[in-house]
């Protein structure tokens, strides 16, 4: 597949009108004919998600690995099977009415792009997309052609993320100066590309995991099926997956768009894995919850967030684990734990109780994750059958993860401010804007 199958003619599709207003009318029936793309690890709860809408039948399964596909389809023996996502969309494409995309990062667009391209309502994975470019164009074609989207940020629609949301934007703390997050999960590797190659298993198909990304050796332990994360070429590291849920309930609340200015404090690029230690700061314009700029801090990595005054509790009580910290103009906090904890309010070095009068339309607490889990997944079928819809679409899904990619750049260019300009879509440091893109391999 040629980049420029998005890239270049994405504009000139939506100006021709290429898809009808009501391209996912097909959808709007008594069920929802579902196809899988990627089916391991977060592919198969996906999967499984998706699958427990009583109104979805699953017709489509498609892997690299065949012992993937193998689980999949003794639990969906009616579903056809891939191995190439390209020949599934193009054999089923009058037999599906809505594509799930649960790849790695690097395939996130070229997979959902050409799913929507045959006017299928997507359901994709975060973070959205690899590359900066690709968020832009999935954004612009989605928005262009009516097409129904979803980011798979699950907690997005669980009941403490929708409170906190809901208590920012009532002004609980007032409004906020800045937001510290964290994580200290490592998606990071600091050693070298390995040497040499190992023979690839024969259950898998390594020139299609790859995909469009550069041509490179089978190395068994770095890539498939659970370390690509780490690596530049395929991943966006610890930012690109827990950043993508702990950012997500603030920059809704606050309501942001794309940073000013990104800064990573981290140690030297290699050529070939993320940091594996990350502290990365934006600031981002003013908006009507905000003050007149915001500062956001993410850490990530063993041992994260670093110590702050901003980050201490009340009776000396630890962290959370992962989490994210609103600080208010007076100083007054909300903590938000990552995840399934209600949001906890600090004034004056004490914690207050909630006043959760007005807050109904909410729901209730739930802590199981099985059930809520399902939420997000059920709306997007739900939208797709025309009974509701998407709360984190495209739109809203591209300007986060270009918000989280921007980050990732910047670890590239350590302890240096990169400027962004949102309209243009460019780098003052023109070095940086090489990053923004990569071209793709044809396979």
């Amino acid at each position: 597949m040629k980049k420029r199958t998005f890239l270049k003619n994405t504009a000139a599709l939506a100006a021709v009108s290429m898809l009808p207003g009501s391209v996912w009318s097909m959808a709007k029936g008594k069920r929802l004919r579902t196809a899988h793309i990627g089916i391991s690890n977060m592919g198969m709860a996906d999967l499984k998600a998706i699958a427990s809408h009583s109104l979805v039948d699953v017709v489509g399964l498609c892997d690299v690995d065949s012992n993937a596909l193998a689980t999949a389809k003794a639990m969906h023996p009616k579903a056809k099977t891939y191995a190439d996502y390209r020949e599934m969309l193009k054999e089923m494409s009058d037999e599906i009415d809505a594509v799930i995309v649960s790849t790695p990062d690097h395939t996130h667009a070229p997979a959902s792009m050409l799913a929507m391209e045959k006017g299928k309502p997507v359901y994709c994975q975060k973070p959205l997309t690899h590359h900066v470019t690709e968020a832009r164009a999935m954004k612009k074609f989605a928005a262009d052609n009516n097409i129904i989207t979803q980011m798979g940020i699950q907690v997005h629609s669980f009941y403490d993320y929708k409170l906190a949301t809901h208590l920012i934007r009532e002004g609980i703390i007032g409004k906020v100066k800045c937001v510290r997050a964290w994580s200290p999960k490592n998606w990071g590797f600091d050693g070298e590309a390995p040497e040499g190659s190992d023979p690839v298993p024969s259950t898998l198909d390594w020139n299609l995991w790859l995909g469009t990304a550069p041509e490179r050796e089978y190395k068994k332990g770095y890539y498939h099926t659970g370390n690509w994360r780490k690596v530049l070429d395929y991943g966006c590291g610890t930012l690109g997956d827990m950043g993508v849920h702990i950012f997500d309930t603030p920059y809704n609340a606050l309501e942001l768009d794309v940073p000013m200015t990104i800064k990573n404090k981290c140690r030297k690029p290699t050529g070939f894995g993320f940091p594996e230690h990350n502290e990365v700061t934006y600031t981002f314009p003013q908006t009507p919850y905000t003050t007149e700029t915001l500062k956001w801090v993410w850490y990530d990595g063993p041992g994260a967030p670093a110590k702050h005054k901003d980050l201490k509790l009340p009776n000396g009580d630890e962290l959370p684990g992962q989490g994210a910290m609103f600080i208010g103009e007076d100083g007054r906090r909300l903590l938000l734990p990552h995840f399934m904890q209600l949001p906890k309010l600090i004034v004056d070095g004490e914690y207050k109780e909630l006043d959760l009068s007005g807050t109904e339309h909410i729901g209730q607490p739930v802590r199981d994750y099985d059930s809520e889990g399902e939420k997000h997944y059920h709306q997007f079928v739900d939208a797709c059958l025309g009974k509701d819809e998407t709360s984190a679409p495209f739109d809203y899904a591209a300007r986060l993860t270009e918000t989280i990619l921007l980050g990732t750049i910047a670890g590239r260019f350590p302890n240096k401010t990169l400027h962004w300009d949102a309209k243009t879509a460019r780098f003052a440091e023109e070095e940086a804007n090489a990053l923004l893109d990569a071209p793709y391999r044809e396979f």
